[in-house]
């Protein structure tokens, strides 16, 4: 056999297999899927604001048909892709005892928390209840609602600024301003399901109130605290306030007070009890109070009516009977903590008149709330 049919015939010149091409459907792969998770979440979306938009005109108009109109101004519903947005250019209410308006109001919600709400309100606000007229106004209001399956978990009202007058209620209007406004509610550990219990916490920092300021005598601004607990609070809704007080009065609700105190100035008060409404509509219950510079408070009130020199008398000896002294220089002795709060007789609202201790007082009768 020759050379040349010997290489011919060796494997290194044997021809190859020919190679398989490899798919290229594995690259596209994750853009394929990440285009289907796309559309699912658009459609989801679309979805679920939909849904949003339906329950708001199913809520409306349920409201429509007990009397409540609510407006909604150039409503949108946007937040794509995460949030439902909702928008409303001004927001009003109107029904047979009054009605309310308000400036723009957005309300938040991611949308895997379709519950947990975040709502930014812009004033002013604007209320008529009978002869009264508020109007309030404020430079950020900001709120929170976590609900769950039938109830929340907790509601949150932060307001910077607030300034609030009322017209009809005195000759001349009241006026209230603040630095800060916080309020708070919860379900009641134990007690919401069988008892539709709420915990309430308010926060009122720089307080400004130039009819308290007459009554009282100075002009600081007042810090108001207030920890409570209203049961039968699930029974309460958008109905006018006099039905709605009614309901909670006929469920037997009440206002349970763990602690009230207003700082003003030197002047301080504490106060623990109860509060309801009576058969007569008007305010019911007991506090049990605590106090420093009452001696002060009473002079200026009973100053205001008989003179200066005989409330400065009047309000000495009311300051010694409770055992609130004044030092030589006419200051009001103190003590650290909460050593300056004196006990004082409890002061009871019952069958319509204020009674501080046994003794009503004269020429005052609780108004009818409703």
């Amino acid at each position: 056999m020759s050379q040349d049919s010997a290489r011919q015939d060796t494997p290194q010149d044997a021809p190859f297999p020919p190679r398989r091409r490899r798919s290229r459907r594995g690259l596209f792969l994750p853009y394929i899927l990440l285009t289907v998770l796309a559309v699912l979440w658009s459609a989801g979306w679309f979805y679920i604001r939909g849904r949003a938009g339906g329950e708001i005109d199913g809520w409306i108009a349920r409201e429509a048909k007990a009397g409540r109109t609510w407006t909604c101004a150039d409503r949108t519903i946007t937040g794509y892709p995460f949030r439902i947005e909702l928008r409303c250019a001004a927001v009003a209410l109107a029904r047979a005892d009054g009605s309310f308006r308000l400036g723009p109001l957005t309300a938040v919600a991611q949308v895997y928390q379709p519950r947990h709400v975040l709502m930014l309100a812009e004033g002013p606000f604007h209320v008529e209840q009978g002869d009264l007229v508020g109007d309030a106004t404020w430079t950020m209001l900001e709120g929170s609602f976590h609900g769950v399956a039938g109830g929340f978990v907790r509601a949150s009202l932060a307001v910077d600024a607030p300034s609030v007058t009322v017209a009809g209620a005195t000759p001349d209007p009241i006026a209230v301003s603040a630095r800060h406004l916080e309020l708070h509610a919860r379900p009641t550990p134990g007690r919401f399901d069988a008892e539709g219990a709420v915990d309430v916490s308010l926060r009122l920092t720089q307080a400004l109130a130039p009819l308290a300021d007459a009554v009282i005598g100075n002009t600081d601004p007042a810090d108001l605290a207030l920890d409570a607990t209203a049961s039968r609070a699930t029974v309460l809704g958008t109905g006018t306030v006099a039905r709605e007080l009614e309901r909670w009065r006929q469920a037997d609700g009440s206002l349970a007070i763990a602690g009230l105190s207003l700082a003003k100035g030197d002047r301080r008060v504490q106060a623990k009890g109860s509060l309801a409404i009576d058969p007569g509509h008007r305010p019911a219950g007991q506090l049990d109070l605590r106090a420093a510079g009452v001696e002060a408070l009473v002079g200026s009130i009973v100053g205001q009516r008989f003179g200066a020199d005989r409330g400065a008398l009047v309000g000495n000896l009311v300051g010694g009977l409770l055992g609130l002294r004044r030092r030589p220089d006419g200051a009001p002795e103190t003590t650290s903590g909460d050593g300056a709060l004196k006990a004082l007789p409890p002061l009871r609202l019952a069958d319509g008149r204020l009674l501080f201790g046994p003794i009503a007082i004269p020429n005052l009768r609780l108004p009818v709330l409703y």
